[in-house]
């Protein structure tokens, strides 16, 4: 167990620790930075390291092996049928896409629904 550790508020976005190295005993996460990355128990870790800062992020699996074939091809079965659109644009401009969006809502507006009788 390291011998020091201080945290700053937990009640911000981002969290400092600091832990004292004596190279004697493993480092070890504490258990506030553990639950304010949503660490779950027995998740793989992947440890990364530039420059002197080591970045430990969750081992994301492959996509092949999230799902069964039969899921995978009903996921690539939407695919296909998504890319058919249909699509808008490109806009050259953020403006233009706004403009867009704009008249295709005053579009929707104007066609008015039959109200259902109860």
């Amino acid at each position: 167990m390291p011998s020091t550790c201080y945290c700053e508020s937990e009640h911000v976005s981002s969290m400092t620790v600091a832990v004292k190295n004596d190279n004697k005993t493993p480092l070890v996460v504490p258990p506030a930075v553990r639950r304010r990355a949503r660490f779950k128990s027995g998740q793989e870790l992947e440890f990364r390291v530039s420059g002197g800062v080591i970045t430990i992020v969750p081992k994301l699996l492959a996509a092949d092996y999230e799902c069964t074939p039969e899921q995978r091809r009903a996921i690539d079965a939407q695919l296909r049928e998504a890319e058919k659109g249909p699509f808008y644009g490109p806009f050259d401009t953020v403006d233009e896409m706004i403009a867009d969006l704009g008249s295709r809502i005053a579009k929707r507006k104007g066609t008015k629904k039959a109200k259902r009788s109860r």
